[in-house]
């Protein structure tokens, strides 16, 4: 079912608003600490939050793997939207420093006001955070899966960066590291929904694999951003300014001739930021078909995810999940 381009998050997010209110007051509360330095950078991370997009994952999945679906969420429920919020944060925190970024979503990075030292050691501070969260509350599963999601986001990084060096991605290593560096989080989001209320291994595997297609849906979007003819949430072109091979690259590539793909190779590797190379790579990969053929990929994905959906009983947070799902392949920025 499309989602009307009139549905707005606060829409989606009805069946779960009272939790969503509920949540971001024990984050901030999560967030507090003593030493003043930290405590004005934690207000600050907490200030330019994004959609909140994770936290709504966990607690509509929550409710539709929960016994009753309209009962209220357990407090585990809460504490691994927290976990997930913590550790995902830290993450970008230190990605900021690794890529020497001075903005997030519009504003500027840690490392950018308070440069490297101490961004590192708030990215440390928000770990160990998450870390005592579950431990202090026996949160051993939520931990656990959570914990993998971040070690699998770390290799999927580390993969990219092995494979940019030579520009030979193929579509079976393109799909291993979006599976690791994007999707492992928005699986780890629906895995902690099930597993909070108490689900069932084969619930939480399902409901895991669900976030898992969602997550592959929601990263071949983002990359289709970067031919769009505006700059809507990045930068046009940014990928192959920075040398990341996406789907609708390989696509082309893979079609093209040894000379034809020499050429792009070499547009790639030598841009330097040059608009005409840069803009040479993106007529190419619109005239090969790369576009259609990764638009019909991510389309694949949003219908598996659709379907393993509609195998949990209905109710507004499924409806509210359908229409999430339909909100992350259709925005616009």
């Amino acid at each position: 079912m499309p989602v009307s381009p009139s549905i707005s998050l606060a829409q989606i997010q009805a069946p779960i608003a009272a939790e969503m209110e509920e949540f971001e007051h024990k984050f901030r509360q999560s967030m507090r600490t003593k030493v003043l330095l930290l405590d004005k950078i934690m207000g600050y991370i907490v200030k330019r939050k994004g959609k909140q997009i994770r936290p709504m994952f966990v607690f509509l999945t929550a409710h539709i793997t929960a016994a009753d679906p309209t009962a209220p969420l357990p407090e585990a429920s809460f504490r691994g939207a927290a976990l997930i919020e913590l550790l995902h944060t830290a993450t970008l925190v230190h990605d900021d420093v690794v890529d020497e970024s001075n903005y997030r979503r519009g504003f500027f990075s840690i490392n950018a006001l308070w440069k490297n030292k101490i961004a590192v050691l708030v990215g440390d501070y928000l770990l160990s955070r998450g870390l005592l969260l579950s431990l202090e509350n026996d949160d051993y599963d939520l931990l656990k899966i959570v914990s993998n999601a971040v070690r699998e986001l770390s290799e999927g990084e580390l993969l990219q960066i092995e494979k940019a060096r030579r520009l030979d991605i193929t579509e079976d290593v393109y799909f291993e590291i979006i599976r690791q560096k994007t999707a492992s989080l928005i699986a780890s989001c629906t895995a902690v929904g099930a597993s909070s209320t108490g689900a069932d291994k084969e619930t939480i595997e399902r409901a895991r694999l669900f976030g898992e297609k969602v997550g592959i849906a929601f990263q071949i979007k983002d990359d289709l951003f970067d031919y769009g003819t505006e700059e809507i949430g990045k930068p046009v072109g940014i990928d192959i300014k920075e040398k990341k091979m996406t789907l609708p690259l390989i696509h082309a590539l893979s079609k093209a001739s040894w000379l034809e793909k020499r050429k792009v190779i070499f547009n790639v590797k030598n841009n330097e930021g040059r608009r005409d190379r840069v803009q040479a790579v993106i007529e190419f990969v619109k005239q090969s078909g790369g576009l259609d053929y990764a638009i019909g990929v991510m389309k694949q994905y949003r219908d598996e995810a659709l379907a393993i959906l509609y195998t949990f009983p209905d109710s507004p947070s499924r409806t509210s999940l359908e229409q999430l799902i339909n909100y992350t392949i259709e925005r616009e920025k």
